[in-house]
């Protein structure tokens, strides 16, 4: 296995994908990095040289990736949080931040049904 970023990426598969398995990368911002490391899309893990890894490393260190970027959108929470904001109390209710009805839906981010029992008088 590869190591970039401290993660091990997995060896069999492309490298544009396997770079999605660090966090905060997803598809496009692999390819910018390939194209930056001038490293085909198509080449299995694998086959990467030193130097292509090394090149690889060298793009991904711009990008805010991993414990970096989990602190960043936590702190960004916290702040909402504190300040007292409509997405700050949603997010403390543990409700859909970004306007959508909760008549219905929204069991991700509500949890799983909570229902009284049926009490007789």
């Amino acid at each position: 296995m590869a190591r970039i970023a401290g993660i091990d990426i997995p060896r069999d598969k492309r490298v544009v994908i396997s770079l999605t398995y660090i966090y905060g990368i997803g598809k496009s911002t692999a390819q910018k990095i390939l194209a930056e490391a001038g490293v085909s899309e198509e080449t299995r893990v694998r086959d990467l040289t030193e130097d292509e890894l090394g090149n690889i490393r060298k793009a991904v260190d711009e990008y805010t990736i991993e414990g970096d970027l989990r602190r960043e959108v936590s702190l960004n929470v916290k702040r909402l949080i504190e300040i007292g904001s409509y997405r700050g109390i949603r997010h403390r209710r543990g409700l859909p931040l970004r306007g959508q009805k909760t008549k219905n839906n929204s069991r991700t981010r509500k949890g799983p049904r909570r229902t009284m029992a049926n009490k007789k008088k």
